[in-house]
């Protein structure tokens, strides 16, 4: 037996997944995966992430298109067979505004009725960022375009650093606005070691007027160095305090993976304590530090003090 299966099994035993959800509540994000075998590892862990109680499961797209060949079919598959809240991640890229109208009503007739919407980004190799003159150019469009055919609950992505293309972090907020305006009730952060950082800009946020959730996006640490890896290609920043507990520590080994749990807990614990209500899981189809996730919080109702 697998280090997952077992740890699965155990999360069974000890019952952390029959007690009610805490006062936090967190959304799981997972992606299609590309093979028989990461399929079948996903749909094991999806059983565990549906009994956890999630806010909502989210599906990702697959690189360079809108989801209609991967990501419809996992979010109907997992609302079927769960019975849990969907939200299904839809791109401007790559797809025509008749494309993206025609998957939307299939989604409505699913019954999957939240979205996030996103500009994504072009494939490997393609430069930067060019709107195809057929399709919705950026985020802020697309919201407007979901929010106009109504009967949707919109998210959209926010950056705590500043996503990597924007001028300032002023024009990054002003963005977050309209597409708050245009119709977003919910901004999901990109993930941010920072604690602090993830308060100043819900702070900012608050300060602007921006008159929707904020919800931090949480990275758990299964892989430092594939972090590293999608940091340097999202523009998320590796603190050195972060690099330095990680230093020297094997891939898989017991002490990476406490650090990793250490990591994680002390940042929900802190959000939770500084008021959060919602927290978004970068589960990367893994359960094992996701579930830990949901047991620190369910441990930390009570009032956290420093």
């Amino acid at each position: 037996m697998s280090e997952t299966a077992r740890s699965m099994r155990g999360v069974r035993a000890a019952g952390w997944l029959d007690e009610a959800l805490p006062p936090t509540q967190l959304s799981i994000e997972v992606f299609p995966p590309k093979t028989k075998e990461a399929a079948e590892r996903l749909w094991q862990n999806l059983e565990l992430f549906a009994a956890a109680r999630p806010r909502f499961v989210s599906v990702t797209c697959g690189a360079g298109g809108i989801g209609e060949t991967s990501t419809y079919p996992l979010a109907v598959a997992i609302q079927e067979r769960f019975g849990v809240p969907v939200a299904a991640h839809l791109t401007c890229t790559s797809a025509s505004r008749a494309e993206i109208e025609a998957l939307l009503e299939r989604y409505r007739a699913a019954g999957i009725r939240r979205i996030v919407a996103l500009r994504g980004d072009p494939p490997k190799g393609d430069g930067p960022y060019r709107p195809r003159p057929d399709g919705y150019a950026y985020a802020v469009d697309l919201v407007r375009a979901i929010s106009r055919l109504g009967g949707f609950e919109v998210s959209v992505a926010c950056y705590p650093e500043v996503h990597p293309e924007a001028p300032s972090a002023a024009f990054d907020l002003e963005n977050l606005r309209r597409k708050v305006e245009a119709g977003a009730v919910r901004a999901i952060a990109q993930y941010c070691f920072d604690t602090d950082r993830i308060l100043r800009f819900r702070d900012a946020m608050v300060r602007a007027g921006i008159d929707c959730e904020f919800v931090p996006g949480i990275m758990p640490i299964h892989s430092f160095q594939q972090i590293k890896r999608f940091s340097e290609a999202c523009g998320a920043s590796i603190p050195s305090w972060l690099a330095d507990l990680f230093d020297g520590v094997p891939e898989g080994s017991a002490l990476h993976g406490m650090i990793a749990a250490t990591v994680v807990s002390e940042q929900v614990r802190r959000l939770a304590a500084e008021g959060i209500r919602a927290m978004h899981l970068y589960a990367l189809n893994r359960a094992e530090l996701p579930l830990f996730v949901v047991q620190i919080l369910k441990a930390s109702r009570a009032p956290i003090t420093d």
